[in-house]
């Protein structure tokens, strides 16, 4: 057995020198700093005690790394799958309480079963066929739903705990009276700092700094009132051990929203990965992939750690700070060990306001505006599927609105593969050279022969296709009164029996009205297919040609002589020489 397989980073490993080294550690202490108040962001979003973010920043990056195959991808807690967390797990216990955080654990442990499961079966290649509209539109609500949990936080209006989306913003507006000013100056404050830090100096820790603002603020206007809320202390010390709860009846619970914090957290992953790659010139493997997040997380799970994924913030800065090996996330998971170690007391005096205004910030990101004004451009079936998942993002149980997403996904695909291009060709002559070649009449007004039509399927020929391919061969028949059909057969990927059936079906047909179908420059595969299918043996060896020419002279032997000597085409050698 091959040890790469199962140890990949014995494969990175030699790529490690001094120089890449040096480039690793800087990138990992950018990522620390980066990801300290994402940490503690993301795991107030996900209803957890603050510290659970920065556990999930300290051991999820570093499994990921050692059994991931991207150089680059740093993973740990991230927005999206922290609010599904929370959606999750809100349903049957307390935010912030000791059953929370143990349902959470064992939600990781089974998202992370899935996610292995899934590498080891191979299904890598799953995730192509998720539309990345659906990751654009589920992020966009998901930035709203965090936004709007936030705004109590910032205008001191009481909003009752499991409140819908709708139901929140009429509490905001029926409290309107009760705004505290000094909050929202607090929050603003933090915000804009924030924002014009990451302007004015890109790699600066920008979040960190409007925190450290708007706690100064927040000891200022604590004289004014009395509504200032703070964080609290967080423990300084590693990621504690911890023991998901393996009962039958908490499974048995859990295992659907698991399965949504698995396939998000593996569509993240693999998109982020991706994106990168393109950039490094890195060849991603989407198994391997799969696997690390699983490891990532079902071990995660004892250690404190909550359901984590691909960040593309810390990914992205990680790859722009020059990292050159996955050592770089395992030096910021262990920088960010030694920061919590000495400034985690200071987070007793960060204001609960302070952070709120910090992940509206993280929220914000959360929109790619360039990719969603794109796709409402350009694509009504892909904006229907942009919009259909935002709304149920909002309106819907957010596992509802992933499982949506990709089922709108998986139906765009069906429908685009189960209309292929069939395009008409005839002969076209090149009048300097005199060679002749096939193309499509749509591209150039040609005239074709009445008793031989030639067509083209550019796409696979199966289950979900049959019907339209069927049809198009009925309208030739029935319309053009043509029995003789040649497939150029060099668009087409694969064939499954569904559509050997309906071929002979077809073949059987114009056999009875003395045609039939013939095939010519089929891909390996797909001949390999067709003869263990006995495809070809059911409609004839002698009906399938690797060149057209010798398709061609073989099938007008074939056609009527009477039509032939009136006809005004003409495009064939044969006719010609006829």
């Amino acid at each position: 057995m091959n040890f790469k397989s199962i140890f990949p980073f014995l494969a990175w490993f030699k790529l490690v020198t001094k120089d890449s080294l040096k480039a690793d550690l800087i990138a990992g202490l950018t990522g620390a700093v980066i990801v300290l108040p994402q940490g503690v962001a993301f795991a107030t979003i996900a209803g957890l005690p603050p510290e659970y973010g920065l556990y999930t920043a300290m051991v999820t990056p570093i499994i990921a790394a050692l059994f991931g195959s991207s150089l680059h991808l740093v993973s740990g807690p991230t927005t999206a799958i922290s609010i599904v967390v929370f959606s999750a797990i809100s349903h049957h216990a307390e935010p912030g309480t000791a059953e929370f955080v143990s349902l959470t654990l064992t939600l990781t442990f089974l998202a992370g079963v899935y996610q292995l499961a899934f590498g080891l079966a191979r299904l890598g290649a799953m995730v192509n066929f998720v539309s990345h509209t659906v990751v654009i539109g589920f992020t966009a609500g998901a930035a709203i739903l965090i936004g709007s949990s936030q705004l109590q936080h910032i205008t001191g209006i009481f909003i009752p705990k499991g409140e819908s989306f709708l139901y929140t913003w009429i509490d905001l507006y029926q409290g309107i009276g009760d705004i505290n000013f000094y909050l929202i100056t607090i929050a603003l404050a933090t915000l804009v700092i924030a924002v014009l830090v990451k302007k004015i100096s890109p790699k600066a820790p920008n979040l960190l700094i409007g925190m450290i603002v708007g706690s100064i603020l927040a000891i200022y206007f604590k004289d004014f009132t009395n509504d200032i809320k703070l964080v609290g202390e967080i423990p300084a010390h590693l990621p504690p051990l911890s023991m998901p709860n393996f009962s039958f009846s908490t499974i048995k619970m859990l295992v659907p929203e698991a399965f949504a914090v698995a396939l998000l957290g593996l569509i993240e992953a693999s998109s982020i990965s991706r994106a990168i790659a393109t950039k490094s010139n890195q060849c991603i493997n989407s198994n391997q992939e799969f696997i690390g997040q699983g490891m990532s997380n079902m071990l995660g799970s004892f250690m404190s750690s909550y359901a984590g994924s691909g960040s593309f913030t810390r990914s992205g800065l990680n790859y722009a700070s020059g990292a050159k090996t996955p050592l770089s996330a395992i030096f910021a998971a262990i920088i960010l060990m030694a920061v919590v170690l000495l400034i985690a007391p200071l987070m007793a005096y960060l204001p609960i306001t302070a952070m709120a205004g910090v992940i509206l910030v993280v929220a914000y990101n959360l929109i790619d505006f360039h990719h969603i004004r794109e796709t409402l451009s350009f694509s009504v079936e892909e904006s229907a599927v942009l919009i259909t998942t935002f709304l149920a993002t909002l309106f819907l149980e957010l596992e509802f609105a992933i499982y949506l997403g990709v089922l709108l996904s998986l139906v765009l695909f069906l429908g685009k593969t189960s209309t292929p291009s069939i395009p008409t060709l005839s002969i076209d002559e090149n009048p300097i050279s005199g060679k002749k070649k096939l193309i499509n009449i749509d591209e150039k007004p040609l005239k074709q022969c009445p008793q031989l039509k030639i067509i083209r399927i550019d796409m696979s020929i199966y289950f979900g296709s049959v019907n339209y391919i069927q049809k198009r061969i009925s309208t030739i028949v029935e319309n053009e009164r043509i029995n003789h059909i040649l497939i150029v057969g060099s668009g087409i990927n694969f064939i499954d029996l569904a559509g050997t059936e309906a071929l002979i079906s077809e073949n059987n047909s114009l056999v009875k009205n003395g045609g039939g179908l013939y095939f010519v420059g089929l891909k390996a595969p797909v001949y390999e297919f067709a003869a263990k299918s006995h495809f070809i043996e059911h409609i004839g060896r002698s009906r399938f040609f690797d060149s057209k020419s010798q398709a061609i002279a073989t099938i007008y032997k074939q056609l009527e002589r009477e039509i032939c000597a009136t006809c005004p085409a003409q495009i064939f050698n044969e006719c010609n020489a006829q």
